[in-house]
C-alpha cells in the first residue's frame, strides 16, 4: 500500500461512488449492443450486414489499441482525475453522437465512428476505474477487495438494467426515446465523475514489482487454453441472445411495448441467481455447479423455437430460466478460471487480461455471425416480415445459442478441474 492510500484508508471510503461510476460504464457496454444496431436498422435502413461487419472490425481495433490504453492510463496516473473527466466527456459527447444527433453523411459511417470514439473511452475509463479500485480495496484492509466488489457490481448490474429498459420505457412517453435516453447517459456520466472525483488523486495504479506471468505461459498451459475457448464458445450464445433480442420480441412475439420489462427479468435474474450458484458450487463444486446452469440456459433457448406472437408470459417465464443460467455463466466460470490462474502463478494478470477480451470478443462475433444471416433471408427491423426471415430470425435466436451450448457444456465436462 502506499503511503497516499494508508493516509486515505483512515478517511471515509465513498464506494457508493465506485456503483455509480460501475453503473455508467454497465450503461455503455452490452446495451449498446442491444439497441444500437435495432435503432440504425429501424430509424436509418442500415444493412444489417454492414452492421455486423462494422462491429466485427471495431473489436479488432480494440485488441490493438486496449495495450496502447494501459500505456496511457499508467503516464496519466498523476492527472488521473483529469484524464478520466476528458475520457468520460467523449464518452458521453459519442452517445449523444450514436443517438440524439441525425448522421451528417452516411449513416453506417456515422455508426463506426460514434462506437469507435464510445468504445475507446470506455476502455480507458475501464483500465482506470479498476486500477483504482484495486489501490483501495488494499486501503480497506481485510475482505477490501470483496466489499469493494459488491458495491461495484451492483452498481453495474443497475446500470445493465437501466440501460437496456430505459429507451423502450422512454417511447411511452416521449416522441424520441433515444434521444432521451443519451441525454440521461450524459447526466450520469456528470454524477458519476463527481462521486468519485476523490477517488483518483488519492490512489494511483496498483504497481507490481514482478512482471507476472507472460501472456505465452497462459496460452502454454493446456486447461487455462481449453477455459478461454470454453469461455468463447459458452459466452457467445448470450451475446447473440442480447444482440438479437429487440428484434425477436418486436418480429417474432409482437412485444408490443413489453421488450424493457422482460429485459430486466432477464438482468434481475441473473443477478439474484449468483448467490444461489455460488452456494452450489461449495457444496457439490464449481464445475458440477456451473454445468447445471450451463443446461438450464442451453434448456430454455431451445424451447424459444416453439413460441410465436402472443406468447409473453411463457417467454417472461424463459427470460427468468435463462437468466438464472447467465447468473452461472457470470459467477462461475471466471472463478474456475481465476483458480487456475493461481495454480499457474500468484501473479498472473495477462490471462485476466486474455479474459477480458475474449468476452469482449464474443460480442463481435456474435455480430458477425447473425447479421448477414438475417441479411440474407430479407429480414427487415419491424412486424411484417416473410416466413423464411422470422423462421431464420427464430433459429438464431433460439437453436444457435443452444447449440453453442451443447458444444461449451461437451468442453467443460472433459476439462478435468479441482473443486476444491
Amino acid at each position: 500500500m502506499t503511503m497516499a492510500a494508508a493516509s486515505a484508508a483512515t478517511t471515509r471510503p465513498r464506494l457508493w461512488g465506485y456503483s455509480l461510476f460501475g453503473g455508467l460504464l454497465a450503461m455503455a457496454g452490452l446495451p449498446i449492443y442491444i439497441h444500437a444496431p435495432h435503432f440504425y436498422v429501424s430509424e436509418y435502413a442500415v444493412s444489417l450486414a454492414a452492421l455486423g461487419t462494422v462491429l466485427f472490425f471495431l473489436r479488432g481495433i480494440d485488441f490493438l489499441q486496449d495495450p496502447a490504453l494501459g500505456w496511457l492510463a499508467e503516464r496519466l496516473a498523476a492527472v488521473r482525475g483529469v484524464a478520466v473527466g476528458g475520457a468520460a466527456l467523449l464518452m458521453a459527447g459519442a452517445m449523444v453522437m450514436l443517438f440524439a444527433i441525425p448522421p451528417v453523411f452516411a449513416p453506417i459511417a456515422w455508426f463506426a465512428i460514434a462506437l469507435v470514439l464510445l468504445f475507446s473511452s470506455y476502455s480507458f475509463l475501464t483500465i482506470c476505474f479498476y486500477a483504482t479500485g484495486t489501490a483501495r480495496g488494499d486501503a480497506l484492509g481485510e475482505n477490501g477487495h470483496v466489499r469493494l466488489a459488491g458495491w461495484r457490481e451492483t452498481g453495474a448490474l443497475l446500470g445493465v438494467c437501466l440501460a437496456a429498459a430505459a429507451p423502450v420505457a422512454l417511447e411511452a412517453v416521449m416522441p424520441a426515446p433515444f434521444t432521451g435516453f443519451a441525454l440521461g447517459f450524459v447526466l450520469v456520466a456528470a454524477v458519476a465523475v463527481l462521486a468519485m472525483r476523490a477517488e483518483w488523486p488519492r490512489f494511483g495504479p496498483a504497481v507490481s514489482a514482478e512482471p507476472g506471468l507472460p501472456m505465452r505461459a497462459v496460452l502454454a498451459d493446456r486447461t487455462a487454453r481449453r477455459l478461454l475457448l470454453i469461455a468463447l464458445v459458452n459466452a457467445t450464445p448470450v451475446a447473440i441472445t442480447s444482440t438479437l433480442f429487440l428484434f425477436y420480441a418486436e418480429s417474432v412475439l409482437l412485444a408490443d411495448g413489453w421488450e424493457g420489462v422482460l429485459l430486466i427479468l432477464l438482468f434481475l435474474s441473473a443477478a439474484v441467481s449468483a448467490p444461489l450458484w455460488s452456494r452450489l458450487a461449495q457444496r457439490f463444486g464449481a464445475k458440477t455447479a456451473l454445468l447445471c446452469g450451463m443446461g438450464l440456459a442451453a434448456a430454455s433457448f431451445a424451447f424459444v423455437v416453439t413460441l410465436g406472437p402472443g406468447d409473453l408470459m411463457l417467454f417472461a417465464l424463459i427470460c427468468v430460466i435463462s437468466g438464472a443460467g447467465i447468473g452461472a455463466d457470470l459467477t462461475l466460470l471466471p472463478a474456475i478460471f481465476a483458480r487456475r490462474m493461481a495454480d499457474i502463478s500468484p501473479d498472473a494478470a495477462k490471462g485476466f487480461g486474455l479474459w477480458a477480451f475474449v468476452t469482449k470478443a464474443t460480442l463481435a462475433l456474435a455480430a458477425v455471425m447473425v447479421f448477414p444471416a438475417l441479411d440474407w433471408s430479407g429480414f427487415e427491423a419491424g412486424p411484417d416480415n416473410t416466413q423464411t426471415a422470422l423462421t431464420t430470425l427464430i433459429l438464431l435466436y433460439a437453436a444457435l445459442p443452444s447449440a453453442l451450448k451443447a458444444v461449451a457444456i461437451a468442453l467443460l465436462a472433459f476439462t478435468p478441474l479441482k473443486e476444491s
